[in-house]
């Protein structure tokens, strides 16, 4: 054993873990890449965790540890939408995690902490107990579901929406499908709208301005 080498850790093999997954995608993260990206023998991964599956749920905890709880001060409103904003960045570093958050039949403490935390927002707003669980279930699914569009896209930082937009006008045909080619020239002239970031705002407005608690 390398003298130098820091003590191998729970923390540290799950973050080596996760650095895999980020980098080339979650099947990347087996114990044997993982061992390696540690320089230990793949073993020594199974006295920090149980297996791969154990290894999974520590990773998706890890990517609710990084999202951020209002205060306990903060309305129900403004507090839901910083935290679908702060899931939503976590999930845009870390890709792989998207339709995994809620998978996992053991979730860990962040994991717990987070959903105990919405939940407890919802029932001191007024919300009963069924109506907050919905609440809870139609957001992530509109975090979760917006999080894959935006992944699938065809943008990046040379292709924006505006220039996606404009392909479309030039090469869909008019005659056949008016209204779409009407709409793509307004987006490719709209530069102003030519941000996710903005089109996820809009649905996150929608959708807690449709939810009510049960009392007043």
């Amino acid at each position: 054993m390398r003298k130098n080498r820091p003590p191998l850790t729970r923390a540290r093999v799950v973050g080596a873990a996760v650095a895999l997954a980020d980098a080339t995608g979650l099947a990347a993260a087996t114990m044997r890449a993982v061992a390696g990206a540690l320089d230990v023998e793949a073993m020594s991964l199974y006295n920090h965790v149980k297996n791969r599956e154990d290894l999974l749920d520590c990773m998706i905890d890890a990517v609710f540890a990084e999202i951020s709880l209002p205060a306990e001060s903060t309305t129900w409103r403004p507090a839901l939408r910083e935290i679908a904003e702060q899931t939503r960045t976590a999930l845009q570093r870390h890709p792989w995690a998207i339709g995994m958050l809620d998978s996992r039949t053991t979730p860990g403490p962040a994991t717990l902490r987070r959903h105990d935390f919405v939940l407890g927002l919802l029932l001191a707003a007024g919300f009963s107990a069924d109506t907050a669980v919905r609440a809870v279930a139609v957001l992530d699914s509109y975090v979760y579901g917006s999080a894959l569009t935006e992944k699938s896209l065809p943008l990046g930082a040379d292709r924006t929406i505006a220039d996606a937009a404009t392909e479309l006008a030039s090469t869909v045909s008019e005659s056949e499908y008016p209204h779409l080619v009407e709409v793509a020239r307004v987006r490719a002239g709209s530069q102003g709208a030519d941000s996710y970031d903005k089109e996820f705002a809009f649905g996150l407005t929608l959708l807690l301005d449709g939810l009510r608690p049960d009392s007043p």
